[in-house]
């Protein structure tokens, strides 16, 4: 256990380092979607709910975000789906009960079993694993998913990446992949929502190299979950933490493994729903700022194709977790919210 408190806390100088700036000095406005009725909307959200000593003080802004959920449903503009990343701690994992969310689903724990990939990948990343790194150490915390919603869950499918397919720092959570089954009122099939974290890239604190070695096996993996689980009846929403940022090699990874899943039955290519809601969805100034930042960034996705019988259609956005009006954000990510009809 002293080894690992003493990798995180190493983890924690790189991480505290890498931690991004806010992208504007006053709050994003909650905007509403006015003139379209949503089927449901879907909020993605990396909550930076890590441990000590990889972050302090994070207890208020966790807590925070949990308010700011109730209290948008108070006002009756609560996403009906939330998907959360690092929500590692039990701060982290009450969002969705002081949210008000009936029902919540949780990702890979720490020892949930491995796959194997196959041709010996995890034999060739154990050459050269850095325990300073926290490679050799294994899974302090579980993978950090969590989804929650205001409709039922029928069906919840999870999987850890396989063994040796992480990097670096990130190798100290046991990432994965989590998809729910969710009954929407008003549509013909349920919607498979699914949430992951990939390997990041500097912040990992070993090489591009190594890194995206790690990032293309999660890809592929990834691809064949959604293969393997997916209902190609169903509508599919595919949101994450997916780390692609300005690294042609992650942007090449992963958009190969997107265009060629078979998401419907018609075999319409996954789409990205923010950039394309934000041709149609026009935000005031600081909203609009925010989700310049967010694109800009390319950390943070979501991805939708159609169900049998149901055509979804990214209708509205909202950042209900950008900046403050002191420039600041309750994580080192911002939250935004798609609008389906």
């Amino acid at each position: 256990m002293r080894a690992k408190l003493i990798v995180l806390a190493a983890a924690m100088m790189v991480l505290g380092a890498a931690a991004p700036q806010a992208a504007s000095s006053a709050a994003s406005a909650i905007t509403a979607d006015k003139g379209t009725r949503a089927a449901l909307s879907v909020l993605t959200y990396n909550v930076k709910g890590l441990p000590w000593p990889v972050a302090r003080n994070r207890s208020a802004d966790l807590a925070a975000i949990g308010d700011r959920l109730a209290r948008l449903r108070g006002l009756g503009s609560q996403p009906h789906i939330v998907a959360l990343q690092e929500a590692f701690t039990d701060e982290a994992k009450a969002i969705g009960l002081r949210g008000g969310y009936a029902f919540r689903a949780l990702g890979p724990s720490a020892d949930a079993v491995q796959s194997m990939v196959p041709g010996g990948f995890a034999a060739r990343m154990a050459v050269g694993a850095s325990w300073l790194r926290g490679e050799t150490e294994g899974h302090v915390v579980d993978s950090g998913l969590m989804v929650l919603s205001d409709y039922p869950v029928t069906r919840v499918q999870q999987a850890a990446f396989p063994a040796g397919a992480c990097a670096g720092y990130d190798c100290l959570a046991n990432k994965g992949v989590l998809m729910v089954t969710i009954v929407v009122p008003g549509l013909h099939e349920p919607v498979d929502v699914l949430t992951t974290h990939l390997n990041s890239r500097r912040a990992s604190g070993v090489s591009d190299q190594r890194s995206l070695l790690a990032y293309i096996q999660q890809v592929e993996f990834l691809g064949r979950f959604v293969r393997g689980h997916h209902d190609p009846d169903h509508a599919l929403i595919m949101t994450g933490d997916l780390n692609v940022g300005s690294a042609p090699g992650r942007r090449q990874s992963l958009f190969a493994v997107v265009a060629d899943l078979p998401a419907n039955r018609s075999r319409e290519p996954l789409r990205a729903a923010l950039p394309d809601v934000m041709k149609v969805n026009h935000l005031d100034r600081l909203a609009q700022a925010d989700a310049n930042w967010t694109l800009k960034r390319a950390r943070d996705w979501e991805f939708f194709s159609h169900g049998h019988g149901d055509v979804l259609e990214p209708s509205g956005l909202t950042m209900p977790f950008g900046t403050d009006s002191r420039g600041k954000t309750l994580s080192d990510h911002m939250g935004f919210t798609i609008a389906y009809r």
